[in-house]
């Protein structure tokens, strides 16, 4: 059984794929080939974003965003202590200071009140300028943007959604990568729309936004890549990872989705009444980059994790250490009772198998050991 089956999916698409690839390697056009900017327009197609860049991953997406604002030093940038490294690591890139806040329990995301209390407090203390939210879309399920927006409008502040694992969630039908001023997401392999190596993109409707972008991802260009208006960067998405994605975001479109929130149900039903599931509020859609259960403490849930690795089950724990308690933030000053949600969730959360392809009879399968153990 696969944590996240790349093989069965590249054996359904085989002959797509390949023949993709093959395009690409007879054409020899490597970098900034066709599939690139088709790929851009399928994308912007799929989530509403008028623009869309594609870059080399998904950490330089977010950091890319954040050089075009013109974040620096003295200013502070909100995000959630429950998330990958790399959002808090791109905030830290530029200069500015991170500013973890605890997250809800039932959604993994931002809390927005505290959020809220998070701004005040800086503000009062009067040692940073609060510039920009990012808000993060953790194991595929969109972030509480109609309430982030609005603290956002009432702060005037910036919103950077970080769509790495949120790509095909949705709220009320308008699909994750389109809120706020500018979104982003990772074409690493194993999120929800992967690619066969390093890739990432930038979403936005602002005009002047998306040119000064395309302008810092190769080398701060001006008419022409020999023509340097400013010092930029060199994060490109290679042609083809474009033709791949092009290939499975078809797939995605399709069916995957669906199919993988039929996994969910069928996890759901078998598990309601022994863990807690995830929680999906009304309204929302998640893409399940992650299918994670919470048990009771830690010595439960690393136990749990024994039995089914002894059963050849994988599982993975996201994430075994909040944001503020990473030695590379040593020099920043919290409060630890600020994050009771996330330091309980390091404890207590295990991501199961989860893809498209998984079969019922699996689920099953995974379902079996948790009801034994729990038991």
């Amino acid at each position: 059984m696969e944590f996240r089956d790349l093989k069965t999916q590249y054996q359904t698409y085989k002959d797509e794929i390949d023949t993709a690839i093959q395009k690409v390697i007879s054409n020899a056009n490597f970098i900034g080939g066709n599939e690139v900017k088709e790929l851009e327009q399928q994308l912007s197609k799929y989530t509403g974003a008028k623009h869309t860049i594609t870059c080399a991953n998904g950490t330089e997406a977010l950091s890319l965003v954040l050089m075009a604002w013109g974040i620096k030093e003295g200013d502070a940038v909100f995000l959630p202590d429950f998330t990958f490294f790399s959002t808090g690591e791109v905030v830290s890139f530029v200069g500015a200071t991170p500013i973890f806040v605890d997250v809800d329990r039932n959604t993994f995301n931002i809390d927005t009140k505290k959020l809220e209390q998070a701004i005040i407090k800086t503000m009062e203390e009067g040692k940073l300028s609060p510039k920009v939210i990012i808000p993060v879309d953790l194991f595929g399920l969109p972030a509480n943007y109609p309430e982030i927006l609005k603290i956002a409008q009432k702060y005037n502040l910036l919103v950077l959604e970080d769509g790495a694992q949120g790509f095909g969630g949705s709220i009320d039908g308008k699909r994750a990568c389109s809120f706020g001023d500018a979104a982003t997401t990772s074409f690493f392999p194993a999120k929800p729309l992967g690619g066969y190596g390093d890739g990432g993109a930038i979403f936005t409707d602002d005009d002047n936004l998306a040119e000064l972008l395309q302008s810092l991802k190769v080398h701060g260009k001006g008419s022409n890549k020999y023509d340097n208006v400013r010092i930029g960067v060199n994060s490109r998405l290679d042609t083809i990872q474009a033709a791949i994605l092009q290939v499975k975001l078809k797939a995605f479109d399709k069916h995957e989705v669906t199919d993988v929130n039929r996994v969910a149900s069928h996890y759901n039903e078998r598990l309601k009444d022994v863990v807690e599931i995830p929680y999906i509020p009304e309204g929302y859609v998640s893409s399940f980059a992650q299918y994670t259960i919470k048990l009771k403490n830690k010595t439960e849930r690393d136990n749990l994790q024994n039995k089914l690795k002894e059963e050849n089950i994988p599982s993975m724990v996201y994430y075994v250490k909040p944001m503020h308690k990473q030695e590379a933030f040593e020099n920043l000053e919290y409060i630890e009772e600020d994050f009771i949600v996330t330091n309980e969730l390091c404890d207590t959360v295990l991501s199961l198998p989860m893809h498209p392809y998984l079969s019922e009879a699996e689920v099953d399968q995974v379902c079996k050991v948790i009801k034994e153990f729990m038991s």
